[in-house]
């Protein structure tokens, strides 16, 4: 598996198979472009077939907060740490941030626990005709 933190020579086609169960999904040329305008990126790639497998994203003020919206592996590439890695690599991207958040299901908690994050509230407004990014 590669990880990078730059979009060079990312193209759409490489973007397949994204935001699973999504009822109205961005498109592959969407998903790039919320890649481009994140503050920071970090991608899985499978050298064997050259297809990004994997994505987190951070949107920052570049001081002293950071929101983690986007944490996303394809699903026949999951359970193998890539999540883990992808995860990992973004919290040391952000190390000189202050504070980092994200919203997660009640399920997923334990999940991100295991970073060192702490369980915080929050609220959440969805647009949800909005939701394709179109």
């Amino acid at each position: 598996m590669i990880y990078k933190n730059s979009l060079e020579g990312i193209s759409s086609d490489m973007l397949k198979g994204f935001f699973v169960d999504w009822p109205n999904p961005p498109n592959p040329q969407t998903h790039l472009k919320l890649l481009k305008k994140s503050s920071k990126v970090i991608i899985a790639i499978d050298e064997n077939t050259n297809q990004v497998v994997g994505f987190v994203t951070a949107i920052s003020d570049g001081v002293l907060s950071a929101y983690i919206p986007f944490l996303e592996v394809l699903p026949e590439y999951k359970s193998i740490g890539i999540g883990k890695e992808l995860v990992n690599q973004m919290l040391i991207e952000l190390e000189d941030i202050y504070m980092i958040d994200l919203c997660c299901d009640d399920d997923l908690v334990p999940y991100y626990k295991k970073f060192g994050m702490l369980k915080s509230n929050g609220m959440s407004f969805r647009n949800y005709k909005m939701q394709s990014g179109r």
